[in-house]
């Protein structure tokens, strides 16, 4: 994220006991917010390898930088918009579930396009340490064919989108605060947009965390009886 390797790994190391966790919870009562409680583990993940981005800057290690890079854009490309539709997709009744896995088949077009390339093309790829910050530029492949900014309103359109539809009010909140997280980094962080953006997920995950394991106000304990949680079961 944009501070330190310290707040980097601090954060991953909040946030993967906390997922792993919220996983458990979730196997346990009940099984469909499986993949939505991984998100934070997987937030943690991310934010692991940002810290490791910044060490081997600090050791002057260019291969590692581009190893951790490639690394860390793989969730930033691929991870968040297949696996956040996904997610709300298994948690949907039936009659509205193939709109979502749209949602991640496109995602992981859009990802796939973006990150494979990085691949094949030495140098499309650059990180760039701005004090208290990580820049993550270079060539992308649409490039050629729309303008950036319409690939990014594309990509967040799949994330956001699954999650302020969803019939669930605790899902359409995180959506809430994804949606604010990328107005603040529009707004302010434009510089490391994909570090602060990112980041922003990994506080937010935490909400994730609640929903799952909160007692009362969970959205697991508010499924109304064994015939509600069966007639939304394909």
């Amino acid at each position: 994220m944009c501070l330190s390797a310290e707040v980097s790994f601090v954060s991953a190391a909040v946030l993967v006991p906390a997922g792993a966790f919220a996983m458990r919870e979730a196997y346990r009562r009940d099984r469909r917010y499986l993949p939505f409680a991984t998100l934070p583990l997987l937030f943690g993940l991310q934010q692991f390898f940002e810290g490791m981005i910044w060490t081997g800057g600090r050791l002057s290690e260019p291969e590692w930088v581009e190893r951790f890079s490639l690394a860390y854009m793989f969730f930033s490309w691929l991870t968040w918009p297949v696996w956040v539709p996904y997610s709300t997709y298994v948690l949907e009744p039936c009659r509205r579930r193939q709109l979502y896995l749209l949602f991640a088949i496109l995602g992981g077009m859009i990802g796939a396009l973006q990150y494979v390339p990085y691949f094949a093309h030495d140098g499309w790829l650059t990180t760039t340490f701005l004090g208290r910050a990580i820049s993550y530029q270079g060539t992308h492949l649409l490039d050629a064919i729309i303008p950036r900014s319409m690939t990014y309103i594309v990509y967040l359109f799949v994330i956001i989108a699954p999650l302020v539809t969803s019939s669930i009010k605790e899902v359409n909140n995180f959506g809430y605060l994804v949606v604010l997280v990328v107005t603040v980094t529009y707004f302010f962080f434009q510089y490391a947009y994909i570090s602060v953006f990112c980041f922003g997920g990994a506080i937010m995950s935490l909400y994730i965390v609640y929903i799952i394991t909160g007692t009362r106000n969970s959205a697991l304990e508010k499924m109304e009886g064994r015939e509600e949680l069966e007639a939304r079961r394909c």
